[in-house]
């Protein structure tokens, strides 16, 4: 038995430890609480909180000393309080036993989704707090999760997205022919548990082999006080087969699934999340060719009827547009965002509910869940490299002859 004639003291929530909420529901549980004998109470109350928050540290040198700066930000989007035993200025005995206090909030409309970042995090919570005469107040704390819904059925998210790049391949100064890429997708929004069909011609004019490569890439973005810091993950990549000398290739919707990971943040002051498909041809002795088409991954998953026949109608046109033949097969239909991001797999409170991701600087071929390498945000490069047609960004520090996907 606890001193103080409290035996237990907690918070229960009525869709439990899996279950996630969204903006504009309600927010229901109950405070249970186990008297071991007669109890004074002066008041119980609960409070919600919800807020966005980021954090990090940066050094640098001053002649010989080190001087460190400190970067935070913070935004609130849930501050709601209810009180279940009010202060009146007299104490409310309790009678042993147990006791049971329901409880209801009413979430804003809009909220930002859960989210656990090395420099950021959007985190909710709910806490009861008892206060009784001459005793310190007894505190209870539970951590639930956002899932802002994101559809991926508006007309921005079912266009295609299309891009092209080329570059003259050269070694000590001299040549070796030029290396074309183009690629398309049929649509920008995808949720998880869905493939995403990969078309991509290559033009090997070089005198070397080249070898194609994508994935998808998470881009984590933490603002605070006018500074960003960036952190990149790859969540999924495909390697195609080396392309020789004078030869061309074709991608006739290489297949590239999505596995389960949080949807983005677009909507957050602090932090954003975003998604991209990067599509790079690597050339020996050059950097390599990277082409980035613009992602966004949904809760939502694509309509059986009404958009997704537009989608399929605009991903008819680009197939036939690229000399490709026929329509493919009617696509499986997307899973529901639950099913991939199942509510008993969440990890445990105050973690996030998605795997760790594969740091984008690493070797595609190696395994998909390592830890994810922080870097620096800088303005993007200068443009210095010979192309023709598209300028291409020269690779930053660290990446000499080309590396992994950036």
């Amino acid at each position: 038995m606890r001193p103080g004639g409290v035996r237990s003291f907690a918070l229960e929530l009525a869709r439990g430890p899996g279950g996630a909420y969204r903006g504009g529901e309600r927010l229901c549980g109950r405070v249970l609480l186990e008297a071991a004998a007669p109890l004074r109470v002066r008041a119980l109350e609960v409070a919600a909180r919800g807020g966005a928050a980021t954090h990090w540290l940066e050094g640098r040198s001053v002649g010989v000393n080190a001087v460190s700066s400190d970067y935070a930000a913070a935004e609130t989007y849930l501050r709601r309080r209810q009180l279940l035993l009010r202060d009146t200025g007299e104490t409310t005995t309790l009678p042993p036993g147990r006791h049971e206090f329901p409880f209801s909030f009413q979430l804003p409309p809009t909220l930002v989704t859960s989210f656990e970042g090395k420099h950021g995090s959007v985190r909710y919570c709910i806490k009861a707090t008892l206060h009784r005469p001459w005793v310190p107040a007894r505190r209870a704390r539970k951590v639930f999760t956002v899932i802002e819904p994101v559809d991926i059925n508006t007309p921005a998210l079912l266009a295609p997205q299309a891009g092209a790049l080329e570059k003259v391949a050269r070694s000590w100064y001299s040549s070796r022919g030029l290396v074309s890429l183009s690629a398309k997708i049929d649509r920008k929004g995808y949720t998880p548990g869905e493939v995403i069909p990969v078309f991509a011609e290559i033009d090997n004019g070089s005198t070397r082999p080249v070898l194609p490569r994508a994935a998808v890439v998470q881009t984590q973005t933490f603002m605070a006080r006018g500074a960003r810091k960036q952190k990149r993950a790859v969540v999924a990549s495909l390697s195609g087969e080396p392309v020789g000398p004078g030869r061309r290739a074709l991608w006739q919707g290489r297949a590239l699934r999505i596995p389960p990971v949080g949807p983005s943040i677009l909507h957050c002051r602090v932090l954003h999340v975003d998604y991209s498909l990067k599509v790079c041809v690597d050339i020996p002795g050059t950097s390599k060719l990277l082409l980035e088409l613009p992602l966004v991954i949904g809760t939502i998953p694509l309509h059986p009827f009404g958009s997704r026949s537009s989608s399929v109608g605009s991903r008819a046109s680009f197939l036939l547009d690229w000399g490709l033949g026929a329509l493919p097969e009617r696509p499986e239909a997307p899973p529901e965002y639950s099913e991939v991001v199942a509510g008993g797999e969440v990890a445990a409170a105050g973690q996030s509910p998605f795997p760790p991701l594969q740091d984008a600087d690493v070797n595609l071929e190696g395994p998909f869940f390592a830890y994810i390498q922080e870097f620096r945000y800088r303005p993007p490069p200068l443009y210095s490299e010979v192309s023709l047609g598209v300028r291409e960004a020269s690779p930053g520090p660290g990446s000499p002859g080309g590396g992994g996907i950036r």
